[in-house]
């Protein structure tokens, strides 16, 4: 009976493993995931504020005290008008821009016109052609 429990566990523990590689490779952050090599893949953002007024006012001008690299300068978020590696992935890159914007719209009360964020992202995947994409930020309550 022993021998049989230890079977179980064991095989129990193998299929927890392989799931959760089988998981890592669909996951945008990779959690549990290993590859190698990196990817050798690059992005850049236009970044702006939406107001409402319908003004686009770029992230890198200061707005009511508040400055993007303060705010979301982790993750390789800062400068994102530059072109950056995506040192952990693009879609790990992306995943951690989007969440960014929704952090820097939720994180800034004393602005008081700023309606969301968009950013217009460009970014080569391992070398090939540019793609885009564009996120937007969850609708700002404080925005008058």
């Amino acid at each position: 009976m022993r021998v049989i429990g230890r079977r179980i566990v064991v095989v129990a523990v193998v299929l927890v493993q392989v799931m959760l590689v089988g998981r890592a490779y669909s996951a945008a952050h990779k959690e549990f995931g290993f590859q190698m090599f990196s990817e050798a893949s690059e992005w850049r953002a236009d970044i702006v504020r939406v107001t409402t007024k319908g003004e686009r006012i770029p992230i890198e001008t200061p707005w009511s005290g508040y400055s993007w690299n303060a705010l979301a300068g982790t993750r390789g978020l800062s400068n994102p008008g530059v072109r950056h590696h995506a040192d952990a992935g693009i879609d790990n890159q992306l995943a951690f821009l989007e969440n960014a914007l929704d952090y820097v719209a939720v994180n800034t009360p004393r602005d008081g016109e700023t309606a969301y964020l968009e950013a217009i992202v460009t970014y080569w995947r391992n070398g090939h052609d540019p793609e885009t994409v564009v996120f937007r930020s969850e609708p700002r309550a404080e925005a008058s």
